[in-house]
């Protein structure tokens, strides 16, 4: 029986200098890791990825109902953040800070620029690089988001106490 092809380069969508996710490329490798060699029931409910994506789910849900169906997408909001914040930003680090593929990154911001909220111009000292700035309008926008970015954030933790909360990032910042 033919073996299944060895699982693609495991690692970082986001590379950065801080973190290393890369695990070996090899089937056979992974084989021997301790976890594939665990002998307990695997229950799906209990897996992080299950759990992480449930509460991905359950924040987006809050998300979208704080902002309304036809409001920022919590994408389109990660980057007007986080243009607002630095003023003036290549395309290509702004994905990489709010942890977008550079597809992804390319349609956000072309909506934000079709509607006026996100400016963009050629960098002057590299024409190959695109620079990204609030408009008038993105400026004035993302501060009446801002307070219900901070529901939405209060409100998916709203089940932990003030300990939890705070213990619950600080371990999520140390996985990220």
């Amino acid at each position: 029986m033919p073996q299944p092809p060895d699982p693609p380069v495991l690692g970082p969508s986001v590379p950065d200098s801080t973190h290393s996710f890369a695990l070996p490329v090899d089937r056979a490798s992974l084989l021997q890791h301790p976890a594939a060699m665990a002998t307990d029931a695997y229950v799906l409910e209990a897996q992080v990825g299950h759990l992480l994506r449930k509460a991905h789910q359950r924040h987006v849900s809050l998300f979208t109902q704080i902002f309304g169906v036809d409001g920022l997408t919590p994408m389109q909001y990660a980057a007007l953040v986080k243009i607002g914040e630095l003023r003036e930003v290549s395309q290509n680090l702004l994905g990489r800070l709010v942890a977008m593929d550079p597809a992804t990154s390319q349609g956000v911001v072309k909506r934000l620029t079709d509607h006026g909220l996100v400016s963009r111009k050629d960098d002057p000292h590299d024409r190959r690089r695109a620079l990204l700035s609030l408009t008038e309008a993105g400026r004035t926008l993302i501060e009446t988001q801002i307070p219900l970015g901070r529901v939405a954030s209060a409100e998916t933790l709203a089940p932990l106490s003030t300990e939890e909360r705070s213990l619950f990032l600080n371990l999520l910042n140390k996985l990220t």
